[in-house]
This record gives C-alpha cells, sequence and structure tokens, in this order.
C-alpha cells in the first residue's frame, strides 16, 4: 500500500531511541523528510544516521539538539525543521517521563516534571507546529500515550499525564478539524528496546520479568517498537484521513479495558 507520505515533512520529538526511532525509521521509509530530536546530541547524531540510511540520504533527515520541555527548545525545533524542509506536515509528539511513587512520597516536583516532560510538551510543540500544518492546507499529529492512561496500573504519575494526553488528543482532533488537521494518540501496552525501563527491569531480575510476561502479555511477549511504529505511520498517511480524535490501543491484548 502506497500510504502517500513521499516528501511530507515529519518531526518527531524523542526520536534517538526506543520507539521514536523506530517511528522516525518507519516514516523515512515511506519517502518523508524527518526531523529527530532529543536532549542528548551524542546518542541523536548517531541516530540521525541510520535514520538516514533508512531515507536513502543523509540530507533527508534533520537532528536538533534540544529540550522540547522548554519554550526555547520546542521553538527550535520546529523552526530548524521548517527552514530545513520548508514546512511541516506530520507532528509526532513521543517525549514522556513521570517519576515519582505513591501519593505521600511524591513531591510536587515530581509532579511538575510529569506534566511538563508529557502533557506540557505535547501542548508546547504542537502549538507551535499547527501553523505551518494550516499553511499547507492540514496535516496529522499524534501523540504517543499508553494503555495506562485509559485503565489502572503503572506509576501514579505516569497514568495521570497519559491520560492527560488522550483528553487533550481528542480536544485538539475537535478543535482543529475545521483545518483539515487530525488528531489521534496511539497507546502501546509494554514495549521492549535495549536501554528501555523494561529492557532495564528483564537485566535485574529476569525472573520478575519472565513471571510478568506469563501473567499480564497474553501473546507471551514485550511488544517491539516497530509495531508501534507502524500504526503511526498508518495514522499519518492520508490513508487514514477519516481517523480523528481517537486513541488506537497497539498493544497484543495486554489491556483490559473494553
Amino acid at each position: 500500500m502506497d500510504l502517500q507520505l513521499n516528501d511530507k515533512v515529519a518531526l518527531v520529538t524523542g526520536s534517538s531511541r526506543g520507539i521514536g526511532l523506530a517511528i522516525a525509521h518507519a516514516l523515512a521509509a515511506e519517502g518523508c523528510r524527518v526531523a529527530m530530536c532529543a536532549r542528548t546530541e551524542a546518542r541523536l547524531g548517531q541516530s540521525a544516521l541510520e535514520v538516514g540510511q533508512t531515507a536513502g540520504a543523509a540530507e533527508r533527515v534533520l537532528s536538533v539538539p534540544a529540550d522540547v520541555s522548554t519554550e526555547a527548545g520546542a521553538g527550535a525545533v520546529v523552526a530548524r525543521t521548517v527552514e530545513a524542509f520548508g514546512g511541516l506536515d506530520v507532528l509526532v509528539n513521543n517525549v514522556s517521563m513521570a517519576g515519582g511513587g505513591g501519593l505521600l512520597d511524591t513531591s510536587d516536583a515530581d509532579w511538575q516534571q510529569a506534566i511538563d516532560q508529557a502533557l506540557g510538551t505535547t501542548v508546547r510543540v504542537s502549538r507551535l507546529a499547527v501553523p505551518h500544518m494550516q499553511r499547507r492546507g492540514g496535516g496529522s499529529i499524534i501523540i504517543i500515550a499508553s494503555i495506562y492512561g485509559r485503565e489502572a496500573g503503572g506509576r501514579m504519575t505516569y497514568n495521570a499525564v497519559k491520560a492527560a494526553q488522550i483528553s487533550l488528543g481528542k480536544s485538539l482532533a475537535q478543535q482543529l478539524a475545521s483545518s483539515n488537521i487530525r488528531v489521534n494518540s496511539v497507546s502501546p501496552g509494554s514495549i521492549m528496546f535495549e536501554g528501555g525501563s523494561w529492557w532495564k527491569r528483564q537485566q535485574q531480575d529476569p525472573a520478575f520479568i519472565a513471571e510478568m510476561i506469563k501473567r499480564e502479555l497474553p501473546f507471551g511477549r514485550f511488544g517491539k517498537p516497530d509495531e508501534v511504529a507502524n500504526v503511526v505511520t498508518f495514522l499519518a498517511s492520508p490513508k487514514a484521513s477519516w481517523i480523528s480524535g481517537t486513541s488506537v490501543v497497539v498493544d497484543g491484548c495486554q489491556s483490559r479495558s473494553f
């Protein structure tokens, strides 16, 4: 299937590894010109080289080291994307961080960081991207949320900001439909990749992870980043022209909500 993404301009935040990197690869493979950003410059640079190979030309990939949880960082990423590629068609909001524990041992600073990194970044980068999409006659915004934004499970702060992202996606979809901008969230289940949280827990306690797989994952394995990336790429494309305002679950039947 031709997804009709050739020469579209896509910006993927938090794209130096894991799900974000897989999304950058998938969009590049479909012919997009891809802007990538992350805070760690060395790792981002190496990842951008890899995505450039997928794209078939290094100049089709832009890497911008920046912290998009700040106004300056978000502004720099969007401005450099538009400067390099002439516009913006697709935005994938993938940045997220949520620490803390239970109610009594989670500080206001922990809560603020979770809000700034996940919800605040999504709002900030989307607000900057939308005028450029409007000038192009439309676009697609995709928010990487989680099944734990839809049902109980996981860390308290993470659940709260992921639920907020899903709600935000619905609200933005309603607001931006008149500009032909579609907004959706994607809610992955447990995804394994080197350096990720599940990978680290597997190194620390393989017996716990083995039991968790038996108990929680019906297919008997973790999901893979590219399995999320393939769904994101479809949603970004004109082939998903009548999909907006929804949250697509990509979890191998892990979640229990209808």
